[in-house]
């Protein structure tokens, strides 16, 4: 199936900080992709990798499960690896809990963690029935565009495939377990007002994670889909600011910024 127009992955050569960019759960890398580009303007390397059954139609995502999802990421980040000295790795939502599972495995490689909304566990009567379900009912509702901002729509299917929904409830349970590994520091960007993911799942990840240097920040004016929103430019600062203080040298350094 081809890609649908505007959730290609997005790839940028730039200095010796890498940043990768993890997507949610039925989503694309449109959601990242703006703040991809600043960080690309700003000199940084930049990867938003595509997950295996996204972006094209929901029917496709029945056929994958959280091991094809993570297994793209991880290649993603080795690719960075092999070409910056400095790696960051940001997720939303479910790219979320990719993020931490990455920075559990990786350890030092990962420089740092930026999250937003990032979830945590399957909510809801029908999760538990998922193991069942799965095999009577294909799809449910989908969750993709929770936006606050007029106008703006986050490319995603309208439909939830619950075979990739089971195999996303086991993901989380062996991303939770392995929370205590992350000792990263990190700064975590929630909406209190958040349709698809509830704040306990930010308030789990806090508590479980080993990390010291930790950033909790409210995004007020925004719905699930942060970077997309009317919080997306205060994300943006932020995350540049967290890789400016953790890669200074790398930075500020010579012929690494291009712009900004």
């Amino acid at each position: 199936m081809p890609v649908l127009p505007g959730a290609e992955p997005y790839r940028h050569e730039g200095g010796e900080v890498g940043v990768l960019l993890c997507h949610g759960f039925t989503g694309s890398p449109q959601s990242m992709r703006p703040w991809a580009e600043y960080l690309a303007e700003r000199g940084l390397s930049v990867s938003v990798p595509l997950l295996p059954g996204h972006g094209t139609r929901w029917q496709d995502m029945q056929l994958t499960t959280w091991h094809d999802w993570y297994a793209e990421v991880d290649r993603a980040l080795r690719e960075l690896l092999e070409r910056c000295r400095t790696v960051f790795v940001f997720g939303l939502s479910m790219g979320g809990a990719l993020a931490l599972r990455l920075a559990a495995r990786h350890g030092d490689a990962v420089k740092g963690v930026v999250l937003v909304n990032p979830a945590n566990k399957v909510h809801g009567v029908a999760a538990h029935a998922l193991p069942v379900v799965r095999h009577l009912v294909p799809s449910t509702n989908g969750i993709a565009s929770d936006i606050a901002k007029e106008g703006v729509t986050e490319i995603g299917y309208d439909r939830v495939p619950l075979h990739a929904a089971y195999s996303l409830r086991q993901f989380f349970r062996t991303v939770d377990a392995q929370l205590p590994q992350v000792t990263q520091p990190v700064v975590l960007l929630h909406s209190p007002q958040d349709h698809v993911v509830p704040p306990a799942d930010s308030a789990r990840i806090l508590s479980r994670i080993s990390s010291t240097d930790v950033k909790e920040i409210l995004l007020e004016q925004s719905y699930h889909v942060a970077t997309l929103d009317h919080d997306a430019e205060r994300i943006f600062d932020e995350s540049l600011a967290f890789v400016e203080r953790l890669a200074p040298e790398l930075v500020d350094g010579k012929g690494s910024r291009s712009g900004g």
